[in-house]
Parts: C-alpha cells; structure tokens; sequence
C-alpha cells in the first residue's frame, strides 16, 4: 500500500481541489514513496488566504519567541536525523552520508537563525539637525511563497523558511514534485514544533499549475526560488513588483596550479564533480589544470574514478548514487555525445549502468577548450571537463569566460596565486585549496551574472531577503526643522 499525502493550508491536512494525487519514486529502484496532492490555483488561493489571516498575529509575536519555535524545531530534527536522512536519501538518491549532511544543514540554519530572533539588527547615526534621532529597524515582507528544488530537499528549503519564519512572515511553501515527502515531513515537524496555525502552508503540485499560481498572486509579497535558470527568467516575466531572490545555476571552476598539491586537489575534484552525483548548483564541472601538471593530474583522477562505486544511496559502501529521474539521465548522456561530437577526448564514462534505478557512470573529458557546450553550460550530472592553461591570468580568464557566477576555488600554495583568484575570478563565492561546494549557515550564499538576481542566503542576508528596511525620525527639537535648508553650523 503506498501512503497519500496531503496539503497543509490553514493548519489542517487536506486534499486537493483537483482531486488528483502523482506519485514520488525512489531514484534507485523506482519504487514508489508516496502520493501526493495535484494542487491547482484554488489551493494556492486558499492558503494566501489562510497565510493572510494568520500574519496579523504571527508578525505581532515578539521574534525571540519566534525564535524559540525554530529552536525547538532544530532540538527535534537533531534527535531525527538518521530518520530524516534515510527519507532524503530514499526520495532524492544522495548517499546517506550526504543525506545525513543535508539534514544537519537543516539543523544548523534552524539554529542560526533562531538567533536573530535577539537581533534583527537596524541602524542608528547622527542626524544632520539638531535635537533629531534617527534609525533603521526590520519589519516582515507579509506571505511569501517559497519554491524550492528536489536535489537538497531538507536543506534548501529549512533556508528559507528559517529566515522567513523569524523575520515574521507567513508563508506558502511549494516542493519540488521530484521530492515531497521530504517537505511534508519537514513541515510536520515545524508544526509539531508550535508553528501557528496558517503560518506555513504546504502546497504540492507542478511548477506550471502551483509554482506560476504562487508567482502571478496579489496578495503574495515576496518570493524565493532556487532552481533554473529558465525558470528563474519566467519568474522574473510575471512576479511584477513582488520581492524576489533567485538561487540560479552554476558552472563552477575549480583551477589547479602547477604547485598544488595533487593529491588534495584530486580528491576536490572528486567530491566536487560526483558528489550528490553531481547535482548540486555548486558542482564542479570544469577542472582548470596548468598544462605541466595536467598528465600526472589525470593519472591520479582517473585512478580514483575507477575505485568509485554506484548504486542505491543506503548501502554504506555507495559513493554515487542515481540520478534523480530519467529526464536527467537522458539530458546527461546527451552532454556525453555533445562533447565527442565536440571533440573532446572522453577518459572515463559516458555510459547509462544497467541497474533497476537511474544510474550513470562517472564521466570525464578532457582536451577541452573552454567554448565547447560542455564547457559552457550547466549539465547537472556527473561529468566533468578538464581544460588546460597555461598560467594564472589565463587560468582565471578561461574561468570567467562564462554566464554563471557561482562557486569557485584555487589549489595553490602561491599565495600570489591564491590573491589573485580571490580577487579577479567572478563568482559569489571563491574556496582556496578547498571544492566548490559546501556552505556554512552564517555566511551568505548565492552568485553573480546569470547565477541570479544579487540576493543572498544565509547569513545576515538571509534576514534582508525576508524583511523591509524601515526609518524612523524622533524631532524633539520643538520646531518645525528643514533638512538641508535649516543651517544647523556650529556657532
């Protein structure tokens, strides 16, 4: 028997207007996880209004309570962690370790950002005129929608919900189709976690039926979304004057000097091109090597590669695991024929694995000039392209010569170098000597360039995404003061 699954609008678990439920499967073995509700425009109108309702309250709660709640929420995660990270592990493919880190992610930014509920910081500065007090403080955008992806399916969305929480806003909460078991269980437990009720709203469905309904509402002020860029354009087409912070994609470098450590370097590039089996918008898929060391380099890859196993996320002794659907396999090996139709040289790979679930083989190319579609554009999957240069400046030129701007790193131990690509290569994020990806919760995240639209998350940017600056003026000069016309010098 498989479980139905439900929104969540107003504080109760309901069916959908439609009355159509779609099914999420297990990557590894196309085993079905659950159904889940088909929802449409009249489930995303009756949680705005749910969302409306419950914000007159919610932004009254003084935000240290608010932060109480998350607190609570990241005590109860924590003591369900190997829980949660079976579920992601089951619905998404990622291996259990990686599992586990998606939910400690969670976990940690629950934590963080229960925090600012003490702080939510504004500003004070001296007036231009006498006997006048000025300052900034926060307030809440009102509901806003969050959209979120499959490939970290606690995580993400735990980023955004915790800074939209504690700033005061109500929220509606749309999942990835791919993974809504993840957002169902994680919803359930910031309810349990004393969440009011309408504050957050679970809608499932498409992006087309509840995604654009979220997008194209009045009432909604702000939303978050963290997926394609296609998409992330067509947000942009029809959000109008709404807030909107956009989590893009990414073609990430990683450049590797001819006085790096080899070794270090390699396994980089391991956990950056095949970790999450290479769907992560931080993955590194094109490896920058200086030609001197580029052989021993490949030499070295390669050899770790061939020790790499696929299979089912579970087993303790996976290292990669499917592909999230067969849409993505199939757009993977279609990279794979583009670069040999390219001219790249294929070393490894390329190839779907004959196992129950969505597999494919590690795969490197190499010989790669830095044009080449698989050079260029985002394949989200486990291939990487390794292009050889011939210095710093060149290494650095070919790294920015690209629309995305995300993630990136350096393996030097030239701390000229390392400067260098600290301050010319054009990303939202630089790692010296370590991968692309990774991400600690008090730090912002998010790119440059097409990666997205400037916002942040994370961090104290993570609270600027979710709330208004508001200034204030106190005049207790007992007069009518004029600023710039009064002449306030010092007599």
């Amino acid at each position: 028997m498989v479980t139905t699954y439900k929104h969540h609008i107003g504080g109760k678990w309901i069916r959908s207007f439609s009355g159509k439920t779609f099914m999420s499967i297990n990557p590894a073995n196309k085993a079905p996880v659950g159904k889940f509700q088909q929802g449409n425009r009249q489930d995303i109108d009756a949680a705005v209004r749910a969302a409306t309702s419950a914000f007159k309250s919610w932004k009254d709660v003084p935000a240290p309570k608010r932060g109480e709640i998350l607190l609570r929420a990241a005590q109860i995660l924590r003591k369900r962690k190997e829980k949660f990270a079976r579920i992601v592990t089951k619905e998404m493919g990622k291996v259990i370790s990686e599992g586990r880190g998606d939910v400690q992610e969670a976990i940690d930014i629950f934590e963080y950002m229960a925090g600012e509920g003490r702080r939510l910081f504004g500003h004070t500065t001296p007036s231009e005129l006498r006997n006048k007090f000025c300052m900034t403080f926060r307030q809440p955008l009102g509901v806003v929608g969050l959209i979120t992806p499959w490939n970290f399916p606690i995580a993400i969305p735990a980023w955004k919900l915790a800074p939209a929480l504690i700033c005061g806003n109500s929220v509606i909460f749309k999942p990835s189709s791919d993974t809504p078991l993840c957002a169902t269980k994680l919803v359930a437990l910031l309810i349990e976690a004393g969440i009011p009720s309408g504050v957050l709203n679970l809608v499932t469905g498409s992006g087309n039926d509840v995604g654009m309904a979220l997008v194209k509402h009045p009432s909604i002020r702000g939303i978050s979304f963290t997926g394609s860029r296609t998409v992330g354009e067509k947000i942009v087409q029809y959000a109008g004057l709404k807030r909107v912070g956009l989590e893009l994609g990414g073609k990430n470098p990683i450049i590797i000097m001819e006085d790096a450590d080899l070794e270090l370097a390699v396994e980089g590039v391991i956990w950056g091109g095949f970790g999450t089996t290479g769907q992560r918008c931080t993955a590194a898929s094109r490896v920058i090597v200086h030609h001197k060391v580029k052989k021993q380099f490949e030499k070295r890859l390669l050899d770790h590669i061939k020790k790499l196993r696929v299979g089912d996320g579970i087993k303790k002794t996976t290292d990669v695991g499917p592909l999230i659907n067969q849409k993505a396999v199939e757009k993977v090996h279609g990279y794979t024929l583009i670069g040999k139709q390219e001219g790249a040289r294929l070393l490894h790979g390329g190839r779907f694995l004959n196992k129950k679930g969505f597999f494919y083989e590690p795969t490197v190319f190499s010989d790669v000039s830095p044009s080449m579609r698989i050079a260029q554009e985002e394949i989200f999957g486990p291939s990487i392209s390794i292009i050889a240069v011939k210095d710093i400046k060149e290494a650095i030129d070919v790294c920015n010569r690209i629309e995305y701007g995300l993630s990136s790193s350096i393996y030097t131990n030239n701390i000229q170098n390392a400067f260098l690509a600290i301050e010319k290569i054009e990303a939202g994020i630089t790692y010296v000597n370590a991968s692309t990806i990774g991400s600690e919760v008090h730090l912002p995240f998010g790119g440059v360039k097409l990666t997205g639209n400037g916002t942040r998350e994370a961090g104290i940017e993570g609270i600027y995404e979710f709330s208004e600056t508001k200034t204030i003026y106190v005049d207790y000069s007992g007069k009518l003061q004029k600023a710039q016309i009064d002449d306030v010098m010092v007599r």
